[in-house]
């Protein structure tokens, strides 16, 4: 898109675009800023498009004062924000040195790694950046060292499925997207735009987006595709596979067809694919395995550690799932009752109840399966199997899905009783848990109790309550006391012990009988670490031609880049698309100079993001992952903020291989990320929905109709009244309303788009807007009503402090304050705003923080001047919330420095207290100044608050006092001895 905008003969300008909404009958404003953001000229320019034809609009190419530009807004906040951000940018004011003094304190604040997707931001997005900006801009200002950097997770399958819906390479998307998303999520509105002479004189228009005003390092951003760095996510596979932590395995894997690839199991909710809700199988396949299970221990253990969310921290306990409990061994026999020379191994928690299995339950993919079958039931097990490969892991285990399975054929006889007991094939048992079978005990666990009843096997009780309050015709569950569980040929009797007595006896005599042992089981799964698409990293590693075998390249060959391929859809049949860079994948084994071809499959997507926090720390280090003293110093992440549906898949993968990295000594501390918040969402405006029966008429929601008798019909939000806690028509309060606020989706069509706001409201409203909905770690709902509050406190808050407009729409330099001395009531304002503020970022309850600063603005307004030692303290309290009013004020104040390093207000304590009261201090019974304090303050304290003061001291240094007189709570007077005349 070109722009044309006409200039003078040889006058060189750099300008930048205030408004970001842009249409051909409206004119854009651009402010030249030349030498400093403070004089700005002012520039008209019309976009060229098919509307016009092309050309600039009948006033493109004229100067003058921006009064269309400043119509209905109720600060100048177009002007305020680009200037700002240009001055940022251009002096790199929140840069973070490579070296710093390491003797500051440092806080080190990030977000969680957002990948740049086609749908670009809405507001929902900006709601953690501006929660972390505010903190980065507190710590800068309490003399911390702060690191605050962003970079782009692009690899995976977000980034690939847009590429191949949009028919472009996933490169290109995703430099688009970045580019997008960085202009959103950056420093608002379209910024810089210089004036080149191209190679045939033309005008040249170059653009760089930003948009909020957030303070991220940009020197540091990283993105997962550079090869720069994925080079080192090569290099701790390495690592990984040095310690015996990555292997090869045939195992059952989810399947996705629709995006043809293999997916975790966190990746699969609900039998589909988490991207794009597609239909996965179960299919046998050779994948790369990563061993979390081998840090299972200290991945529970280290959690108590950390300050995250409780919440956060029992999904992380709930999917290690450790159990204690107890492998025990069953031989197998025929229809006969002759050995097999089989035993199948099975894991259980309730070891007590061994006297109550009346059979077993293998997976239909037990590795066993063939040695267990007999040859009449072959046909009917492969059968099964066949269907049940269909399903995925939660349909199977599913409680409320009706049990189905299939006899074996053969039998197992139980250590505890010597009874023969059948072994059934079932799908709700998993291969993929524990020994892939299990020993069913139906008069104590609902699901084989659902299954003996079905397939008529017997039921035997060995447990009975501590009290007869259980449903006699359903299993129980609970705890108890061991009956029916004695034999005395084996010299095993738990009968009347607990439980928990009755587990551990039997432990102890499997273990001495060889029957089995005490065992402690995890549901977590070794990480599935392959996918077979091409936007990802590939593996550094071969396979030799003659013999296969796996050979690691070493680490002078990395990064192994990406090869260039024009077809990189999946091929549907399991070979990833790598397999198409024919020239790519044959290569030869730089060690031995065999012939040798390249792994095809790609790292999946968390690969990335399992360190980029440490590649923040040291991003240009050619040489090491992060350079020692650097990491020492910056780890771990001290705030780290993003979303709880990261709980498990990110999080879990990325404290696995920071332990690792810990392990080999890369890293010096245990855990990545010590303090964790989760942001809550913000949902679409709420939606308002009324019943009509079958006339026309409207039923009330409380009504006790059935509400699928009625048509549903939307009503606009001007119609509708609050009554008490429920929302009614303001027609018709009898009719109340269905209240409710949606999750943002363009299906719906409630997406807020965040440049649109600001164009109407500026940035500073939306970042202040979205940090005064409510608790951070709450979710709410958009309102533009809300959003017009906080922009009437920003407009109140610049004309306290600028002053009234003059009548051409625009405002005097300067400000409006004083350099009188502030009264005791404006001093106690103050620093009650300074306490709560201070008091309330430092615990995240930004809404709390903004109330605070609305209520100090009220008081100001009631005051008849503005003591320039009350507003500059106030101007750095409002800096962190809204950044760009706050330098525009600094400046018009009289500083000639960005304000983002200038020390955070301190609150005096002898103007917190309300029993604080003003008492007058005389000097010889005139009045000379006034003091704070407490309204029980004795003589001798009030005496000495008066000493210290510096208007009271000037009159009482080196003089001698005759007397005091104190009345509590009304006046202190200092009568002083009468000097002589000298003779």
């Amino acid at each position: 898109m070109h722009q044309h905008c006409k200039r003078p003969a040889g006058l060189a300008m750099e300008v930048q675009l205030l408004h970001s909404t842009i249409s051909p009958s409206r004119p854009l404003y651009f402010v030249a800023t030349r030498l400093t953001p403070r004089r700005p000229v002012f520039v008209r320019c019309c976009l060229s498009s098919a509307d016009n034809g092309g050309r600039g609009g009948e006033n493109s190419g004229t100067y003058g004062t921006p009064q269309a530009a400043q119509q209905r807004k109720a600060y100048p906040f177009d002007e305020i924000e680009p200037r700002w951000q240009l001055y940022w940018e251009e002096n790199r004011t929140f840069r973070t040195p490579d070296e710093v003094d390491m003797s500051k304190p440092k806080c080190y604040i990030l977000d969680m790694f957002p990948y740049p997707s086609g749908a670009g931001l809405h507001v929902g997005h900006p709601l953690g950046y501006t929660a972390t900006d505010i903190l980065s801009r507190y710590k800068r200002m309490k003399g911390f060292n702060v690191l605050h950097p962003m970079g782009w997770d692009a690899f995976g399958l977000p980034a690939e499925q847009y590429a191949i819906e949009t028919g472009t390479h996933p490169k290109v998307t995703t430099m688009h997207n970045i580019r997008r998303f960085r202009s959103q999520v950056c420093l608002t509105m379209i910024t810089r735009v210089e004036f080149l002479t191209g190679p045939k004189g033309g005008e040249m228009l170059k653009m760089k987006l930003k948009s909020l005003g957030f303070s991220y390092d940009w020197d540091r951003e990283i993105s997962t595709t550079e090869p720069k760095y994925y080079k080192w996510t090569q290099w701790i596979f390495l690592q990984l596979l040095k310690k015996g932590l990555a292997y090869q395995a045939e195992v059952p894997v989810n399947w996705c067809p629709a995006l043809g690839t293999v997916l975790a199991n966190e990746e699969v909710i609900n039998g589909v694919s988490e991207r794009g809700s597609h239909p996965v199988i179960r299919k046998p396949m050779r994948q790369w395995m990563l061993k979390i299970t081998a840090y299972a221990d200290r991945l529970l253990e280290d959690l108590e550690e950390l300050e995250w969310p409780e919440s956060i921290k029992e999904m992380q306990r709930n999917w290690i799932g450790r159990s204690e409990g107890a492998e025990v061994e069953f031989g197998i026999l025929d229809s006969d009752g002759s050995e097999l020379g089989v035993k199948l191994s099975v894991y259980t928690t309730r070891p007590d109840t061994i006297f109550g299995v009346t059979y077993l339950v293998a997976a239909p993919e037990h590795s066993l399966l063939y040695s267990i079958i007999s040859k009449e039931q072959l046909k009917h097990v492969e059968k099964y199997s066949e269907l049940a490969a269909r399903k995925s892991e939660l349909e199977r285990t599913e409680l409320q899905k009706k049990k189905t399975g299939v006899f074996s054929g053969s039998y197992a006889k139980n250590p505890a009783t010597g009874a023969l007991i059948p072994i059934w094939i079932a799908d709700y048992v998993l291969g993929s848990y524990g020994t892939g079978a299990i020993m069913a005990v139906p008069a104590h666990d609902f699901r084989d109790h659902e299954f003996a009843l079905k397939y008529q096997i017997p039921i035997i009780k060995v447990v009975k309550p501590f009290e007869a309050s259980h449903v006699l015709d359903e299993p129980y569950t609970g705890d108890g006391f061991a009956i029916n569980s004695s034999n005395q040929l084996i010299n095993l009797d738990i009968n009347g012990l607990s439980c928990k007595e009755a587990a551990s006896k039997v432990i102890n005599w499997l273990e001495s009988s060889s029957h089995g042992k005490k065992k402690v089981n995890y549901k977590l799964r070794d990480w599935l670490f392959a996918r077979q698409r091409y936007w990802g990293e590939p593996f550094p590693i071969i396979f030799l031609d003659d013999t296969g075998e796996i050979v690691p390249l070493p680490e002078n060959e990395l990064p192994v880049t990406l090869p260039e391929l024009d077809d990189f859809t999946p091929t549907g049949t399991g070979e990833p698309p790598l397999t198409r860079a024919t020239s790519w994948v044959k290569t030869i084994d730089p060690i031995s100079h065999r012939p040798a071809r390249r792994e095809t499959n790609t790292m999946p997507q968390w690969a990335g993001s399992c360190w980029y926090y440490l590649r923040f720390m040291d991003p240009n280090n050619s040489t090491a992952l992060v350079e020692k003293s650097k990491e020492r110093y910056w780890g771990p992440v001290d705030i780290y903020v993003g979303g709880a549906e990261h709980s498990v898949l990110h999080l879990l993968y990325a404290r696995f291989w920071h332990k690792v990295l810990y392990d080999i000594g890369v890293v010096s501390t245990k855990e990545p990320f010590h303090c964790l918040i989760n942001q809550g969402l913000i949902l679409g405006q709420i939606e308002y929905t009324a019943y009509k029966d079958k006339d026309g008429k409207f039923v009330s929601a409380d009504s006790d109709c059935n509400p699928s008798d009625h048509i549903q019909e939307n009503i606009s939000a001007e119609k509708v009244a609050k009554v008490g806690d429920f929302h009614v028509l303001k027609d018709n309060p009898n009719i109340r309303l269905i209240a409710r606020a949606y999750k943002m989706s363009k299906s719906r069509g409630n997406v807020i788009n965040p440049d649109d706001v600001i164009s109407e409201y500026g940035a500073d409203s939306l970042r202040l807007y979205e940090m005064f909905m409510g608790p951070l770690r709450d979710s709410k709902s958009w309102s533009t009503g809300g959003i017009e509050g906080v922009h009437r406190f920003l407009a109140r808050t610049w004309r306290l402090i600028v002053g009234s407009p003059l009548p051409t729409g625009l405002y005097k330099d300067g400000t409006v304050v004083t350099n009188d001395e502030p009264t005791v009531d404006q001093f106690q304002s103050l620093h009650r705003c300074i306490a709560k503020v201070s008091e309330e970022i430092q615990g995240t309850r930004f809404n709390t923080g903004i109330s605070a600063m609305m209520e100090f603005i009220n008081a100001a307004y009631k005051w008849d001047r503005y003591p320039k030692s009350v507003i500059e303290p106030f101007v750095l309290l409002l800096s962190p919330y809204a950044p760009h009013m706050a330098e525009e004020l600094w400046s018009r104040l009289g500083h000639s420095k960005s304000l983002a390093y200038e020390h955070f207000p301190v609150a005096r304590t002898e103007y917190l207290s309300d029993s604080k009261i003003v008492l007058p201090v005389q000097i010889n019974g005139k009045t000379r100044a006034t003091i704070m304090v407490d309204e029980t303050c004795s003589e001798d304290e009030a005496f000495r608050l008066a000493s210290s003061d510096e208007k009271l001291s000037k009159f009482l240094l080196g003089k001698t006092i005759k007397k005091r007189i104190y009345v509590p709570r009304r006046i202190l007077n200092v009568i002083l001895e009468t000097q002589k005349a000298r003779s």
